[in-house]
């Protein structure tokens, strides 16, 4: 059926208004995005091309060993300007109300601002622009690491916020450990005389009072057969006799008291530099069954091996629960100090290499790449990147960087 006669049929059906709409509607929409390539264009240097009546320009942003530099080239009908010629500012709207007003001076083939672009690299551009009395203004988007995402998905999401903001900083050192008994209360018993083993009345692990018989010798030079006590209370950790050995010099067996113990700690040389007697030391088992706090008594002045420093604390054992040769670890509190602006580490992700966190501004985020400081095991300080009192999110922030990434991450300029 010829073509005419199928729209004849059209403009009589009721479907005539609807598709000349839908018609309208995608006819406007192909100019916009025609529009649109037309007026963010990709340059020959691989910036954002600007026309307007044969005059063009084209921003680009140069990061390669220099800190990221705005730099504008110019273009007359597709031919190079001097850039000495067109006068140029451009101003960059940040959010949270921040603008940066860019000013520029001739450099080689280009104008170059005279201010370094600080990241994020995302923003707002106006650029105005003069050349041979007539001038020229454009306005477009540049935006990266930003995303738009509703109240309601940021409850369903469970995103945490919180302001950069001071906090005091607790550092410390976490070091492997061992419990061993106090020598000063570990009782060697002997014979007194040459004697041969009889009987024992104690094994390992026994707990005992003082006065109590542990060991029965026989002198082998009168054949008098005697008992020997314990000289304090405490328990037998170590038992070497047996029923008819020779008794001389040698330790028969070894009762210790218990009810404090010490805590030898291994210390790396990065370590060493950090600690000193009296520091606060919090003291777990290798499965957190049982804590103790105490404090530093002793650091070794000397390597052993070369390569590791003795550290020491005293801790109660009223329970027996801390038992000689008792793998552990302690946490030793080291120092604190004030950092006036830090954030959450579980805010912390990575965008482009860099450590950043997500800046709120109402239902939309944007990077903002960090310098970072000293950190404990909850904050990190910030030394620049973002100001004092922005908003962040301090929780599941990797549901916005997917958000972010899921939107594209480009960084072209």
């Amino acid at each position: 059926m010829p073509m005419e006669a199928n729209v004849n049929r059209l403009r009589k059906s009721s479907l005539w208004r609807p598709a000349l709409a839908l018609a309208a509607l995608c006819l406007a929409a192909a100019a916009m995005k025609a529009h649109a390539q037309e007026t963010l264009d990709e340059g020959p240097r691989g910036g954002t091309l600007l026309r307007g009546d044969g005059f063009e320009l084209e921003i680009t942003i140069f990061e390669r060993g220099v800190p990221p530099e705005m730099r504008v080239y110019a273009y007359r009908d597709g031919r190079a300007l001097r850039p000495e010629a067109v006068s140029l500012t451009v101003i960059l709207e940040r959010l949270g109300g921040r603008t940066d007003t860019l000013r520029f001076r001739p450099e080689q083939d280009y104008l170059l601002a005279q201010s370094a672009i600080a990241e994020p690299h995302s923003f707002d551009v106006r650029v105005s622009a003069a050349y041979a009395g007539k001038s020229a203004n454009w306005r477009y988007a540049s935006h990266e690491g930003r995303t738009q995402i509703s109240p309601r998905m940021q409850a369903a999401a469970k995103l945490g916020l919180a302001r950069v903001g001071p906090v005091t900083l607790a550092f410390k050192r976490t070091l492997f450990g061992v419990i061993a008994p106090i020598p000063d209360r570990v009782q060697l018993i002997e014979a007194p005389y040459p004697s041969l083993v009889e009987a024992l009345h104690v094994g390992i692990g026994d707990p005992v009072a003082r006065g109590q018989p542990l060991i029965t010798l026989r002198n082998t030079r009168t054949l008098e057969a005697y008992p020997v006590a314990s000289p304090a209370a405490g328990e037998v950790i170590a038992l070497a006799a047996r029923a008819g050995m020779r008794a001389e010099d040698q330790a028969l067996l070894e009762v210790a008291d218990l009810s404090s113990v010490w805590v030898e700690l291994s210390a790396f040389p990065e370590d060493v530099e950090t600690l000193m007697p009296g520091q606060v030391a919090t003291i777990y088992d290798l499965h957190r069954h049982k804590v103790a706090h105490t404090r530093l008594s002793y650091i070794a002045p000397v390597m052993t091996g070369g390569h590791i420093a003795r550290a020491r604390a005293v801790i109660p054992n009223p329970d027996g629960h801390w038992r000689p040769g008792m793998h552990l670890k302690a946490d030793v509190h080291t120092g604190r100090r004030s950092a006036p602006m830090a954030v959450h580490r579980d805010a912390l992700q990575e965008f482009r290499g860099m450590p950043v966190v997500f800046a709120r501004y109402g239902d939309i985020f944007e990077v903002r790449m960090l310098e970072l400081g000293q950190r404990d095991d909850e904050f990190v300080e910030v030394l620049g990147g973002i100001d004092p009192g922005t908003e962040y999110v301090s929780r599941n922030s990797f549901v916005v960087k997917a958000d972010v990434l899921k939107d594209g991450a480009s960084h072209d300029h």
